[in-house]
């Protein structure tokens, strides 16, 4: 049975979702949401508040992994500059507490949930809530989105399994 975090990372809004892969090897929701910070606070306050939220995160659900989208920026330099400060918060908390964190191009999670890399932001939703059995789509799209990361993550390791049973070789 394995616990991932999946990080959709952001400044102003750090999407989450936990989802767990049952012995029975179905994949189940865990939970959901996002972490948010004050747009007006300064850049060191709003990592604080990343890092501390990140830690409770990771103290009270002990996930076996941290999976994690890549950034992917044009030229908003000031943006991509903060991001890749969360980034860093989020797998410096992981590494403290001797959790991998692996990371995935935003294609890479499409591909792995819908079967193509230029799936539109409704066709993910809708996967993620297929998947998990859910009622309605998470909310707000950042959960959703680190829900869908948690997903990739899953699939990818059980793809590496069945290829290591069938070469023998490590995946």
């Amino acid at each position: 049975m394995s616990l991932v975090l999946g990080i959709d990372p952001g400044i102003a809004r750090l999407g989450y979702g936990l989802v767990r892969e049952r012995p029975d090897r179905s994949l189940g929701f865990v939970d959901c949401g996002v972490i948010t910070t004050p747009a007006d606070w300064e850049l060191e306050d709003r990592l604080q508040e990343v890092n501390s939220d990140i830690g409770a995160l990771l103290d009270e659900h002990r996930p076996e992994a941290v999976a994690m989208e890549q950034l992917t920026f044009g030229s908003n330099s000031p943006t991509a500059f903060a991001v890749g400060c969360v980034c860093g918060v989020v797998m410096s908390n992981a590494a403290g507490r001797g959790i991998k964190v692996s990371l995935y191009a935003p294609a890479q999670v499409k591909q792995q949930l819908t079967g193509t890399g230029r799936a539109d932001k409704q066709q993910m939703q809708q996967m993620v809530r297929l998947t998990l059995s859910l009622d309605a789509i998470p909310r707000p799209d950042d959960a959703a989105d680190g829900l869908a990361v948690a997903l990739c993550h899953l699939y990818r390791q059980k793809f590496r399994t069945v290829v290591f049973q069938q070469t023998g070789d490590s995946a």
